[in-house]
């Protein structure tokens, strides 16, 4: 005791001390909050990170999307389409939501400037169908063709489902007589009455849609009121019994001898008749398919689902990233936990061995696996063995970090010096204080796996891309080459591949705070 310390104590007055009882118990005060764990502490470090809770909410949206994303949607138009695409095209149509239609927003159409010729097919369709393509007329105005000719020109709001173009397809009988009957039950026009095939004079192919006189460039021939004149067959057999036709049929006015040829029969009695049909796009989708036309993010450039098949190719991409992180993180666990706690020569060797294979390029690996192994083990076989050949390296690495900062602590050494094992001490008393640093570590595997792959797919390097899966970078590299007419098929991919990557990092921020011991008991 120094001099100040005695001039404080005999400054007390006496009477304030008192002698304590041998037989007295003497206590530390009852804490009143029960004791926070690692996890929990971790857990509570991580919610105060508001921007980090945010993006493992969108992760987590993202996750159920790619889980639950293909059961949403009717499953019938992605199993069926594959085999019809040759006769069917829906390519391209833009996203649409019933709930929007005629809002200009999600609701399928786009604006456009057309030429006549184009602006009388819509509304030529819109007569024949009851579709109209064109929502909305904004103006009308004259240009020079390449001739310096006046052509004149439309700028529409077009509705590209109600624009899909009639097509003609060859029935069996009984094919034919169902379509006829579908028809009937449902009072929806499916087969149009056969055309006089007009050609298109500039690449000679014929135009489905117009069904009116028009001469030799294209042009309608208007009757005296204005109209479009039909210029339908009359002639011909077709076994048409339905009771579905257009309102200007003949036919409907008791002119059974004029009335329009919906179908064309060809064949013989002997070996069955077939029936070349023309039908309308729209009214045909909903027999095939069971439903009207309408897709969340439209359709890509082979007509597929962009919705369902975004989400296939992002459950894909999960399940290949989390995968790979669980293999890397067990080779990485074993391999960098011998060599942090056994050290020395081991370490050394096994060492040399990681920076040997860490100095192989991992474009090079999946390029001569894709040639050479994937004819064997498949395309995500392979990709499977580029990503785990140098995969592990990086957890190796920080697993030997880890066990070199606790093997020395004085609970190692207490265990020790108890009789505890190499194995023991491995996995029971270092191991499990090393998790924290190891979970942040596998789970940042993931975006890193994702982005790798997707950028594999976009580059060609592996082709993922079939009738039934697809890959985030896939559907990039196919959107890539319709981005200006058709941008919506690049945009949600490219969306997803963004939002994902974010999250994972600011996510992956917040759990690095989170875990980190130095921080326990820290107020965020």
């Amino acid at each position: 005791m120094d001099k100040k310390q005695f001039e404080i104590y005999d400054s007390i007055p006496k009477e304030k001390f008192a002698f304590a009882s041998g037989g007295d118990m003497l206590h530390d005060q009852k804490f009143d909050t029960k004791p926070v764990g690692y996890i929990r502490d971790a857990f509570n470090r991580f919610k105060k990170n508001k921007a980090s809770l945010a993006a493992a909410i969108i992760i987590l949206l993202l996750a159920l999307y790619a889980i639950i994303g293909p059961f949403l949607v009717n499953s019938n138009y992605q199993d069926s389409y594959a085999t019809e695409k040759t006769i069917i095209s829906y390519k391209e149509l833009l996203p649409r939501l019933k709930i929007f239609d005629g809002t200009g927003f999600l609701d399928g159409s786009k604006t456009v400037d057309v030429t006549e010729n184009i602006y009388t097919r819509y509304k030529g369709i819109a007569i024949e169908t009851g579709h109209n393509p064109v929502q909305k007329v904004y103006k009308e105005y004259i240009t020079k063709d390449e001739t310096n000719r006046d052509v004149q020109m439309y700028r529409i709001r077009l509705n590209t489902y109600f624009a899909n173009s009639a097509f003609t397809l060859t029935l069996t009988k009984d094919q034919y007589d169902d379509l006829q009957a579908w028809q009937d039950e449902n009072k929806i026009q499916v087969i149009l009455p056969r055309a006089n095939n007009p050609v298109n004079n500039e690449n000679r192919m014929l135009l489905p849609d117009v069904w009116y006189d028009c001469d030799s460039r294209g042009n309608a021939k208007l009757d005296k009121d204005g109209n479009l004149v039909p210029s339908y067959y009359t002639t011909g057999e077709d076994n048409y019994t339905s009771i579905m036709r257009l309102a200007g049929d003949p036919y409907n006015q008791g002119n059974v001898e004029g009335r329009w040829r919906y179908a064309q029969r060809t064949g013989t009695a002997s070996k069955g008749y077939n029936y070349v049909v023309r039908v309308s796009s729209y009214n045909y989708f909903q027999y095939k398919f069971g439903f009207e036309p309408a897709f969340a993010f439209g359709t890509n450039s082979s007509g597929y689902d962009i919705f369902s098949r975004l989400a296939s190719g992002a459950r894909f991409s999960f399940l290949l990233a989390i995968v790979v992180s669980v293999i890397n993180l067990t080779i990485g666990a074993i391999y960098g936990a011998i060599e942090g706690y056994f050290g020395g020569a081991v370490d050394m060797v096994m060492e040399r061995i990681s920076d040997i294979l860490s100095g192989v390029p991992f474009m090079v690996v999946t390029v001569l696996f894709q040639l050479h192994l994937a004819s064997k083990v498949g395309v995500v076989g392979s990709l499977i063995y580029a990503f785990i050949l140098t995969g592990w390296i990086g957890m190796a690495s920080t697993v030997r970090m880890q066990f070199y900062r606790f093997k020395n602590q004085e609970y190692v050494l207490a265990a020790r010096t108890l009789g505890a094992k190499d194995w023991r001490l491995i996995w029971k008393h270092i191991f499990p204080n090393t998790l924290g640093t190891i979970i942040t570590s596998s789970v940042l595997v993931i975006p890193g796996v994702i982005f790798s792959e997707t950028s594999l797919s976009y580059l060609g390097i592996i082709n993922l891309d079939s009738a039934t899966m697809s890959s985030v970078g896939s559907m990039l590299s196919a959107g890539q080459s319709v981005m200006t007419s058709a941008p919506h098929v690049v945009l949600f991919p490219a969306l997803f591949i963004a939002l994902l990557e974010i999250s994972f990092n600011l996510f992956g921020n917040g759990l690095r705070d989170a875990f980190n011991p130095s921080l326990r008991g820290v107020e965020g």
